[in-house]
């Protein structure tokens, strides 16, 4: 009876040890480990200030009730609110962004690697959607996908990717909230087709199964990015 007890007592810690053992949240592409322990480097996140020095200012950002500029060919503008705008942002796990469009503007096929969005649309109508990861062999991705209104909420979960269009007539604005304090943005088409340096033709031909003449196209473009501090 005793043996048992130790025995159970001796799981209980190992799975209490390895729960506080895990690692936190990654909060920026990657983090290289060096052998220099006297190296000035950044740790996960960004480096806290003195507490004694802090303002209120470290907390504060202003200006979101402005349209960011449309004149981009995607016709769409992404205002930021995270750790790099709001330094009392750190740590808390939060962040923010204003997104204007111009009609039948765009907020092209894009992903958080860090982060869950919640979006609210304030003015104009929206179509929304995010596809689902790999799923089973023979099965397809699947997309969700809903027209929003003012005051229609939809949820993007971390990582998968989605997109926002403005498919009326006139300027629409949408405030999303995001569960990092620096989410990330991978735009697909500038990751894939607008690299520096460029990912060799032979692999995106293989991949989209298409001419080596269309993906030397595309790379050839300039892919804007909407996304503005």
């Amino acid at each position: 009876m005793a043996v048992g007890f130790h025995i159970t007592a001796a799981i209980l810690m190992l799975a209490f040890a390895i729960v506080y053992a895990s690692d936190p949240s990654p909060l920026q592409d990657f983090c290289v480990a060096i052998a220099d322990a006297d190296a000035n480097v950044f740790v996960n996140g960004k480096i806290c200030k003195d507490p004694k020095v802090v303002k209120p200012e470290d907390f504060f950002f202003q200006g979101l009730n402005k349209p960011g500029s449309l004149s981009n060919p995607l016709g769409s503008n992404v205002t930021q609110v995270n750790v790099n705008q709001i330094p009392g942002l750190n740590t808390l796990g939060i962040s923010l962004a204003r997104i204007d469009f111009a009609p039948y503007g765009l907020n092209p096929p894009h992903t958080h690697p860090r982060a869950t969005e919640i979006l609210v649309v304030l003015e104009g109508t929206l179509l929304v959607g995010f596809v689902t990861s790999n799923p089973a062999m023979n099965m397809k991705n699947r997309l969700f996908t809903k027209v929003l209104n003012p005051g229609d909420v939809f949820v993007f979960p971390q990582g998968l990717i989605h997109f926002q269009f403005n498919n009326g007539k006139t300027n629409a604005v949408a405030i999303a909230s995001l569960s990092s304090q620096n989410p990330g943005v991978i735009t697909i088409a500038n990751a894939v087709f607008g690299s520096d340096p460029p990912i060799s033709p032979a692999v995106l031909t293989k991949a989209f199964q298409v001419d080596n003449n269309v993906i030397k196209y595309l790379q050839s473009q300039f892919w804007w990015d909407n996304n503005y501090p």
